[in-house]
């Protein structure tokens, strides 16, 4: 082994490692794994950047821009109105959606199809009177699966694409991902509707008319005339026990006392840090005359005075804190909830974890659920701005029905000219993008917005480092061992090994960063066998595209993980048995499709 394939080694050692601890965004460690192999001589500093013109980085770039403009012409909800049935039964009901959402992840950004869906699937396991997980988990399964069907479906399909170009076999074409992952979408969804969604976790004790979402975090407010005035911990406890509920912690002149022992009588004045469902914070409010907590100290008159004078223009909403959303991070606090938008956040739930601190004070992470108070426009304006999903019903409306007729004829035309041949991908759908802006199916100033930036990040910086794997032999090297240590020489072993090495890696770490690392790997190991490369790539594809055991694997997984009440461990009992069946079914359909 030479010095600079030891320091590429590394250094992805030490990404990959960052990747699974998870305290850094993934940006920021492919950020971090790209400058460093330009000081340590990999790559060159004047190609460093060039991540950021390959065509997969700009077709990812611009399928989202598009993606964007179909959610915000209506056009998605439209189709959602016309094709959902609204009294069947919950596998036809299932059956439908979850279709939906494959079909929809094909032609565009697989977490907008999702959060387009999730408010239509908490409907649904309403009206099933199943849990909110049970249609939530299926969903962002079908979803993922959806994305492998296609070149513009997933990240990780054009990254291939990209590879496979460079390697000087041409990119792949729009639906050459189709035969293959056409037949493990469709034998994934029909085996999650068949039988799937019933080994979905039960986290919650019944699913009735209204949405569940789990146990809530809520600060009470103890005034001078309250019930609760004089009674002990365990005395205010017990009055709502049937509920659930449980005060962790209180907060008494500046100090907060966690876990406070069962004998300590409650003052006027104190905050008492309540965990329970919802119902159990409304039984609270009204038995013992507590308020929720609105505001700081300095201004609570005022908030409360505030609020009394506008309760006709006062709502809850739920909302969802989204990957990758720019509250990630933040508190209330830091971005004047409060001050800036005039909401109240209310209550928290993070399933899994009890935040120690005040809610205005709590960095969110995503998948948090908040219970956010005020004026409609104020929350819509902060849902959008800063990335949260609103839960539960929602008007699905089609405000300009000639800007989703427009939306959905320049998807479909960017589509055909690459289906034909007629333009690269990047070209053809930046081409698409040109013509929204020009038509105004999305407004100029979101043009931007609607592009996730840190994926982008992550795959420019990816690709130059995954490169260096070539340039030093680092790949060709790591092959040779798979193959002679592990595969022994076999190409339908290596070909499974792949597979499976790409699935688990996508369970821990960015799906598009486990294509950029394998790749090169596959690569590799198809030289050394001198055989088809594609069959190795396409194996690569399906393998990253399969991330179903962990909520940090994919953004759909960790979208569901509050509102389906879901734990770190609960993925995997759906999430096994579908990937064993992706892999004894896409190996078989490897050998005969794209034969080695």
């Amino acid at each position: 082994m030479s010095q600079d394939q030891a320091l590429i080694f590394a250094i992805l050692a030490i990404t990959m490692g960052l990747f699974l601890w998870g305290k850094f965004r993934h940006d920021m460690v492919a950020l971090a794994a790209l400058l460093a192999s330009v000081l340590a001589g990999l790559v060159a500093p004047d190609i460093a950047f060039a991540g950021f013109g390959h065509p997969a980085v700009i077709t990812v770039a611009c399928i989202l821009v598009l993606s964007h403009g179909l959610q915000t012409t209506g056009a998605i909800d439209a189709l959602t109105r016309r094709l959902l049935p609204s009294d069947a039964g919950p596998m036809v009901s299932m059956g439908a959606l979850l279709g939906l959402g494959a079909v929809l992840s094909g032609f565009m950004n697989n977490v907008g199809a999702m959060a387009l869906l999730m408010p239509v699937a908490i409907q649904m396991a309403g009206r099933l009177n199943l849990r909110p997980g049970q249609v939530l988990m299926p969903l962002a399964f079908g979803t993922i699966l959806g994305g492998m069907t296609t070149l513009v479906g997933t990240p990780p399909n054009m990254i291939v694409s990209g590879f496979r170009a460079e390697a000087g076999l041409g990119a792949f074409g729009m639906f050459d991902f189709a035969p293959i992952g056409a037949s493990v979408a469709l034998v994934g969804v029909a085996a999650i509707v068949l039988a799937g969604w019933r080994l979905v976790p039960e986290r919650k004790a019944a699913a009735g008319d209204d949405f569940d979402t789990g146990a809530y975090m809520a600060e009470l407010r103890v005034p001078k005339d309250s019930k609760a005035v004089g009674l002990t911990i365990r005395g205010f406890e017990r009055e709502i026990d049937d509920s659930g509920a449980q005060i962790l912690a209180l907060l008494r002149d500046g100090t907060r006392v966690n876990a406070p022992h069962g004998g300590r009588k409650i003052k006027a004045g104190d905050l008492l840090v309540l965990e329970g469902e919802t119902d159990a914070i409304t039984k609270a409010l009204s038995v013992f005359d507590v308020s929720l907590d609105l505001a700081t100290p300095e201004n609570a008159e005022d908030a409360e005075d505030d609020a009394d004078s506008k309760d006709d223009e006062i709502v809850l909403r739920e909302l969802v804190v989204q990957p990758g959303a720019q509250l990630v991070d933040r508190s209330a606090a830091d971005i004047g909830l409060r001050t800036r938008f005039g909401l109240n956040l209310l209550a928290l739930s993070r399933e899994g974890r009890r935040p120690r601190r005040r809610l205005r004070e709590i960095a969110l992470k995503p998948g948090d659920l908040l219970l956010v108070q005020g004026p409609p426009e104020a929350i819509q304006q902060f849902a959008g701005d800063f990335g949260c999903l609103p839960l539960g019903p929602r008007d699905l409306r089609l405000p300009k029905p000639q800007k989703a007729i427009l939306a959905g004829a320049i998807m479909l035309g960017s589509i055909g000219l690459v289906t034909f041949g007629v333009l690269p991908a990047a070209v053809a759908f930046a081409l698409g993008v040109l013509a929204s802006m020009a038509l105004r199916t999305i407004p100029l100033r979101e043009v931007y917005t609607a592009i996730d930036w840190p994926v982008v990040v992550l795959l420019a910086a990816l690709i130059p480092v995954a490169g260096a794997m070539e340039s030093t032999g680092a790949a060709a090297l790591l092959a040779n061992f798979l193959i002679g240590t592990v595969a022994q020489g076999n190409a339908v072993l290596a070909l499974t090994l792949v597979l499976v090495t790409t699935m688990f890696l996508s369970d821990v770490m960015n799906n598009a960063a486990t294509a950029a690392v394998m790749c090169p790997i596959a690569l590799g190991i198809a030289d050394a066998l001198g055989v088809n490369p594609d069959s190795l790539l396409m194996a690569v594809a399906i393998g990253a595209s399969c991330a179903f055991l962990t909520p940090i694997g994919h953004q759909n997984n960790t979208l569901i993980l509050g509102p389906g009440g879901f734990g770190f461990g609960d993925y995997w009992r759906l999430g096994l048995p579908l990937e064993a069946l992706i892999v004894a079914l896409s190996i078989p359909l490897l050998l005969v499709v794209w034969p080695l």
